[in-house]
């Protein structure tokens, strides 16, 4: 596996109206990772500006954890994370 397609995490909920999913993470992630959000043929990059646990703004979270990024543009529950290139 190349470092391009580490897994990062899947999305578990997705609150549609603030674009926020929460994502159970299969590695560490912190604030300015840049991520990619994969689903089928759809996919979109980005950096996490912002996330949070149990409503607590968070720089980084381990794996295992749940967490609540802010996202750009629309994704939904089984979306998966990956490391972007």
């Amino acid at each position: 596996m190349t470092e391009k397609d580490k897994k990062i995490g899947v999305i578990i909920h997705w609150f549609d109206k603030i674009s926020v999913a929460v994502v159970k993470l299969a590695s560490p992630l912190k604030v300015g990772d840049g991520v990619k959000a994969k689903h089928g043929d759809s996919e979109f990059e980005f950096a996490v500006e912002s996330m949070q646990v149990e409503h607590e703004d968070v720089k980084s979270a381990k794996k295992g954890e749940e967490v609540a990024i802010k996202f750009p543009q629309k994704a939904k529950e089984g979306w998966e994370l990956f490391a972007a290139e």
